[in-house]
């Protein structure tokens, strides 16, 4: 059946949509040509238009899309299984499929809004710079929204664009009250100021996002982290704490491609100084073996915890704030330890990996940049403790 066939009926009622990839493309295919272009993407300093439509084909970008439009809506531990399994290839192109998980903020705007989204298919990618907060006028039905905001991943390329305002949610009051709107706009509306230049992650494309006194109706804005008023299990999952796990994930891989780098380095020729080989140095395998624990260890607790959050999601108990915050801990915890294993690789892998041209000279740097990630700092394991003690967070949003 034709997708655009199918929509209009589709459209009318509440049965899903048909999930239909035309000339789908498996992940395996994809993830090979990721890490055959990954220093291109380097060089654009953004993943291109066709990779991304690639990795639509993979059915990427339909992870966190509703199925009631034809998404897939993921569990996430299966999907922070595939952007792990991206970062071992190239972490920026991993931080960018990530973003395969963000449609789970726009299943807070109304549900025609939805249907107008995803009227060209289930394979929408949504990016957003959403500090700082730029302040914005009210106006009948909306918003009057001027000014820039910084760390657009993916934004190069995005169909949709959200942008963090200042002002109350309608209605005010509530649980959302306080909190900070995002305001989405097609990607053709925003202006990108091309200004990405970083030490790591230089593939991401997150330059800033500019607007000059656009309007945006109240239908076009939700809280970031609000209700979904989509009523499928994904949409009950933490989305704060989902978006700190899919950064993670790319970590996870980037520490995984820098063991299996340090492995195929060790049985190699006696150094330049006669030294014998890596895999002959005591120190180096008793570092490696405890690098691979350090590993193993960290990634089970942070799939351990998606997967149990899930289970008791899906059984339709409220998730309590306790097993939620173990979403966020794990996923900081999963990110850090990750990077310190990445760091002790590229310790281990002696004076070749300096060379600007050696792989183990990027993994540091992406790895690093991702622990500066505002949802993966130190402020968790604050948040965290708190709630083992008993006492309410001080910081937010948590968890």
């Amino acid at each position: 059946m034709n997708l655009l066939d199918a929509r209009p009926a589709a459209l009318q009622t509440n049965e899903p949509m048909p999930a239909v990839v035309a000339d789908a493309l498996d992940l395996d295919t994809v993830i090979a040509e990721i890490a055959a272009r990954r220093d291109e993407f380097d060089a654009l300093s953004h993943v291109p238009r066709d990779m991304i439509a690639k990795m639509k084909r993979a059915r990427i970008f339909r992870a966190s899309t509703p199925k009631r439009f034809g998404g897939d809506a993921l569990p996430p531990a299966e999907f922070l299984r595939v952007l792990e399994r991206i970062a071992v290839a190239d972490g920026s192109a991993a931080w960018v499929a990530a973003f395969g998980s963000a449609n789970v903020y726009l299943a807070a705007l109304p549900l025609d809004t939805q249907r107008e989204i995803y009227a060209g298919g289930p394979d929408q990618v949504f990016a957003g710079g959403l500090y700082p907060l730029q302040p914005a006028a009210a106006e009948p039905g909306g918003w009057r929204v001027s000014g820039q905001w910084h760390f657009a991943s993916g934004c190069k390329g995005a169909d949709w664009i959200g942008v963090g305002i200042g002002g109350t949610p309608p209605g005010g009051a509530g649980p959302n009250a306080g909190k900070p709107l995002t305001a989405v706009f097609p990607a053709a509306e925003v202006e990108i100021v091309d200004n990405w230049n970083v030490v790591g992650m230089q593939g991401t494309g997150s330059h800033d996002l500019r607007l000059h006194d656009r309007f945006v109706a109240d239908a076009w804005t939700f809280v970031r982290g609000g209700s979904a008023l989509v009523d499928e299990p994904l949409y009950r999952y933490p989305a704060v704490s989902y978006q700190a796990e899919v950064h993670a994930a790319v970590n996870v891989g980037l520490a995984r491609a820098a063991l299996d780098l340090l492995a195929g380095m060790a049985g190699g020729a006696k150094t330049t100084t006669g030294a014998p080989r890596l895999a002959d140095r005591a120190y180096f395998r008793i570092e490696l073996g405890k690098a691979e624990a350090q590993w193993r260890s960290a990634r089970a607790f942070f799939y351990e915890a998606s997967e149990s959050a899930w289970d008791t999601i899906v059984a339709g108990d409220p998730l309590p704030a306790a097993d939620a915050s173990l979403l966020r801990l794990s996923a900081t915890h999963a990110a850090q330890v990750s990077a310190d294993v990445v760091q002790l690789a590229y310790r281990l892998a002696g004076i070749a990996a300096i060379y600007r041209e050696h792989r183990m000279q990027r993994l540091v740097r992406d790895a690093m940049v991702v622990t500066q990630h505002a949802f993966l700092g130190e402020a968790t394991y604050d948040g965290a403790g708190a709630i083992f003690a008993g006492i309410a967070p001080t910081i937010t949003p948590y968890p």
